[in-house]
């Protein structure tokens, strides 16, 4: 399995790759994207000022549209058993996540970027922040 681990605030980036199952996408490339999406903007509003990601998803949607992918919005107000997921090739899901430095875990939580994607029958937890991917297992335990 393809896993890209943490690094920064890639999470996005990560999330791609990681759904993609290859390295399609880099930091420069998600930045070109910020720049086309917001041409005129002095502070991007679709990446960290720092210039160390944080992506949004409008990011995320115009990378997969570059591949010819689309991405369906989707929220838990929807009920899972509507997904056709003969027809998804995975998910990227925006999610609360601890925020630590080194060993101390802050008294916050701020998003996160993750992929799941099937592979051999099996669904997997390809989030960055793990050290590797995690079974999930069939459409049952998906679901």
């Amino acid at each position: 399995l393809y896993h890209e681990r943490q690094r920064l605030e890639l999470c996005a980036l990560h999330a791609l790759n990681n759904v993609l199952q290859r390295p399609c996408f880099t930091q420069e490339a998600a930045d070109e994207i910020c720049k086309r999406l917001a041409p005129d903007a002095r502070l991007n509003p679709h990446r960290s000022f720092l210039g160390t990601g944080n992506y949004d998803v409008n990011v995320i949607m115009a990378a997969l549209q570059s591949l010819e992918l689309a991405a369906i919005w989707w929220d838990k107000r929807r009920s899972l058993e509507r997904l056709a997921l003969g027809q998804i090739l995975g998910f990227i899901l925006n999610v609360p996540s601890h925020v630590s430095l080194g060993f101390v875990a802050l008294p916050f939580r701020r998003k996160h970027w993750l992929a799941v994607r099937q592979l051999r029958g099996t669904y997997y937890n390809l989030d960055s922040k793990l050290r590797a991917p995690v079974a999930i297992g069939g459409e049952a335990e998906l679901r």
